[in-house]
Formats: C-alpha cells, sequence, structure tokens
C-alpha cells in the first residue's frame, strides 16, 4: 500500500506448503508470529515512555501515563495465566485481589515484561492444539466475567488487548512530544523499520 511519502507495505514472506504439511500446522506456530511481532512492537514503545510525567493523562477519565504504561507491561502476564490455569479471579472472595502494575521506572518496567514475555512464549511455544482448545474463564468474586478457548482468549484478550493500550500509550507518547516509533508502518517520527 502506497503512501504519500512513497512508503509501501512490509513484505510479508509467504511460503507455499504442499498438501498435508499445511494442515500439520498448529494453532501455537499460527499464533507466535503474530504474538512476537506484537511484543517487539509494544517494548519499542515501552522504550521511550518519559519518566518524568508520571502522573500526565489526556482526561480525567484517563489512566495515569505510569498507570497504563504497568497496564501494557503486564499484559504477557494474562498470557502467563491463560497457559499455566483454567481459570483466574482477579477479587477472589477468599483472598487478595490482583494489584495493578504502575510504572516506577522505565528499567524495571521493561525488566518485568520482558520476564513475563519470555515466560508466555515458552508457555505458547509448548502448547498443543487441544490444549488450546480447553476453556479458560476470567472470573471476579467468583464469577465468571468471560469464558473462551484459550486460543481465543490469546487473540483477543491478550494480543487484541495489548494493541488496544498501547495505541493509547503512543497518543500518550505523542502528546508529550516523544517520538513514537514506528508500529504498522512509519510514523510521523520515524520512517520504515
Amino acid at each position: 500500500m502506497a503512501s504519500e511519502r512513497g512508503w509501501v507495505g512490509p513484505v510479508i514472506p509467504y511460503q507455499s506448503v504442499e498438501g498435508d504439511e499445511r494442515m500439520s500446522q498448529n494453532i501455537s506456530s499460527m499464533l507466535l508470529p503474530e504474538f512476537e511481532h506484537e511484543i517487539a512492537t509494544t517494548r519499542r514503545v515501552l522504550e521511550r515512555l518519559p519518566e518524568d510525567k508520571p502522573e500526565f493523562r489526556p482526561h480525567p477519565k484517563s489512566m495515569t501515563l505510569a498507570r497504563l504504561a504497568g497496564h501494557v507491561a503486564e499484559i504477557p502476564l494474562w498470557a502467563v495465566v491463560t497457559l499455566l490455569q483454567p481459570e483466574f479471579d482477579v477479587a477472589p472472595v477468599d483472598g487478595p485481589r490482583m494489584e495493578a502494575l504502575v510504572m516506577t521506572d522505565r528499567s524495571s518496567l521493561l525488566m518485568d515484561f520482558d520476564a513475563k514475555v519470555q515466560q508466555a512464549r515458552d508457555l505458547l511455544a509448548a502448547a498443543s492444539d487441544e490444549y488450546l482448545m480447553q476453556p479458560w474463564s476470567l472470573k471476579s468474586g467468583g464469577q465468571t466475567v468471560m469464558a473462551m478457548p484459550r486460543a481465543a482468549v490469546m487473540r483477543s484478550f491478550v494480543l487484541n488487548h495489548l494493541v488496544h493500550h498501547r495505541a493509547q500509550l503512543a497518543l500518550y507518547l505523542r502528546m508529550n512530544d516523544v517520538p513514537v516509533p514506528s508500529i504498522y508502518g512509519p510514523s510521523a517520527d520515524e520512517g520504515a523499520m
């Protein structure tokens, strides 16, 4: 897709596979490239976070920059939880609520993000189709908020959720005059990757 800048979208290599080999591709091998791309792009956004504006928010109803950054960085934890447990309760009746991650400094945030990403990547790579098609539930106070197969959770609640909040964070960067990295193509601050 050409733009007025003359940029053409990235060329995605397609390798033709004959016969039954195409059918042998499993869910994990189809999710991993998307996971890798979205994680790498997200890390570039996180690397640019200004540490001197933790309370910035574009609107009173918006999360602070420190909380939104923490939320983006904690989303790989949801992949880990999804791939390790059949359900997760964010506010169990008999235990403590899940504590939200808030950025205190960029370096610590990136270390936490990287650790959760590696764990999620390893779990996803090892997951069988049968396992990924098993149901997973998100609960709050013992009540089911959502339930769907793990593979669907990985696409919607992990990857799409990550993309959504990363876009918000990129807007926070723009509003603070921090150069926005290329995400799906060039930004106003940098060309194609």
